[in-house]
């Protein structure tokens, strides 16, 4: 039950009384303590007064408990009563206007009638006061609470956007964990907990599934087209945080990630950025060589590949050795995970240009990556690019939609990775960004995953 009241200032002639308490008369030391019908204990009661005017929240909500009274459940971040500090999470409230109340049907009912003064006989419950939580999160999802339809009062809600940084002041409720901006502390407000999105957000139809077994897969039919392989036994590590809604945080100071993960569909530019950098500077970035089963043609340099023979290549991914590895003409490919281990030793960042799947094996604190989403420009450019006559290696217009569409899958499934997104509309420009995006790492605090550091 929400209450809309708002708390009164009062004034007396003899002395300035804390804010919303009324004067209560002098004890009779000679009379026995006060105890309510089922509470254990001795307990004091407290009148505290509000003027009723139905607009502005209160900020409660109250349950009926195991003992029968009208118990406060929560009380909301940021709202009237938390910001007097009257009123606390386990206080009883027995009375209204001298009249006592039972349920909380009939507390509400009382409170949309009442106008001007109110007056509450609360039993407080003396519980220590919770100690500000330092639990912040990063949200994977956008949220508007004047859109939900289970929020218990859409004024009580605070919106987000996805990428927003929120602490969260408490999750004493199941469904409704309180928060607040970072960037705007005085932003606060209920928002829906892990396990109530998840509920919600597993009641999908099947139409509306935008997963990457659905779309991902077979966007773009090509002639030799590369079959990526993965050990059975990992595929718990695949399904756990397909969901991603809230990932813990803590905030650091500036820090060089262990590895730059280029992230995007075939054919966005995401080899030529990789390439650009190693040749910006060669001292600070490096790259991985790649293993493969294919034997060493006469005439082929050896820095190209690390040759090795399929039977030894297909026993190292059974084992798990593999970031990555496919199959292509007939041929293994594939990054080891120690070749990655080698870069870093060195001293470099390691820039990768991976496969989606394979994120969820290198976000850890051994490689602590900076995933970068290369994202397709959308269809009109990739159009207006195909007919200028400059660029003469555009794809057919089949194939410039599935670009798109494969580049908005990878988006949307791989969303919740990304540290930032680029649009490849003008390969200068992307460079630049990029290479700004790299260097505030070093000059800047960030908000990382707190496995990283725990």
């Amino acid at each position: 039950m929400d209450a809309h009241q708002t708390i009164a200032t009062r004034e007396y002639a003899e002395e300035q009384l804390p804010i919303g308490y009324l004067p209560e008369p002098v004890p009779d030391i000679s009379a026995p303590p006060f105890v309510y019908p089922g509470l254990s204990g001795v307990y004091a009661p407290k009148m505290i007064g509000i003027e009723s005017t139905g607009e502005e929240h209160l900020g409660i909500t109250v349950k009926l408990n195991e003992a029968g009274d009208l118990e406060i459940k929560r009380i909301v971040q940021g709202g009237l009563i938390d910001k007097q500090g009257l009123l606390h999470v386990g206080d009883i409230i027995k009375e209204m206007n001298g009249e006592i109340v039972h349920t909380p049907e009939e507390l509400q009912e009382k409170l949309r009638s009442a106008r001007g003064a109110v007056t509450f006989k609360v039993v407080p419950s003396y519980y220590d006061l919770p100690s500000p939580s330092q639990l912040y999160v990063r949200a994977h999802f956008s949220y508007d609470p004047t859109k939900d339809k289970l929020i218990p009062a859409k004024e009580a809600g605070l919106q987000f956007d996805e990428g927003d940084i929120l602490q969260i002041l408490s999750q004493e409720d199941v469904h409704w964990w309180q928060a607040r901006h970072v960037k705007d502390p005085s932003q606060k407000g209920l928002i829906p907990s892990q396990y109530l999105e998840e509920r919600r957000k597993a009641f999908v139809p099947p139409e509306n599934d935008f997963s990457k077994t659905s779309l991902v897969c077979g966007l773009i039919d090509r002639r030799k087209k590369k079959r990526y392989l993965f050990n059975v036994k990992d595929s718990s590590i695949f399904d756990k945080g397909d969901i991603r809604l809230y990932q813990e945080v803590a905030r650091m100071p500036p820090f060089q990630r262990k590895c730059l993960v280029l992230i995007g569909c075939h054919g966005v530019g995401r080899r030529t950025l990789k390439s650009k950098l190693l040749s910006l500077d060669p001292e600070r970035f490096g790259t991985t060589k790649p293993h493969t089963s294919r034997p060493r043609r006469a005439d082929e340099p050896s820095h190209n590949y690390i040759f090795t023979n399929r039977d030894e290549m297909e026993q190292d991914i059974e084992n798990g050795e593999y970031l990555e590895s496919g199959e292509y003409s007939e041929h293994l490919y594939g990054t080891k995970f120690d070749t990655v281990r080698s870069v870093i030793t060195s001293g470099k960042m390691c820039i990768l240009d991976i496969e989606p799947t394979a994120l969820k094996l290198i976000n850890d604190k051994e490689f602590m990556p900076y995933v970068v989403f290369i994202k397709a420009p959308n269809l009109d450019f990739l159009r207006f690019m195909q007919n200028d006559k400059r660029h003469t290696k555009m794809k057919t217009a089949k194939d410039l939609e599935q670009v798109v569409l494969e580049s908005d899958a990878i988006e949307r499934d791989y969303h919740a990775f990304f540290d930032l997104a680029i649009i490849a509309e003008d390969m200068d420009k992307a460079f630049e960004q990029l290479v700004r995006a790299v260097e505030s790492l070093s000059a800047e605090p960030q908000w990382v995953p707190v496995q990283w550091f725990s």
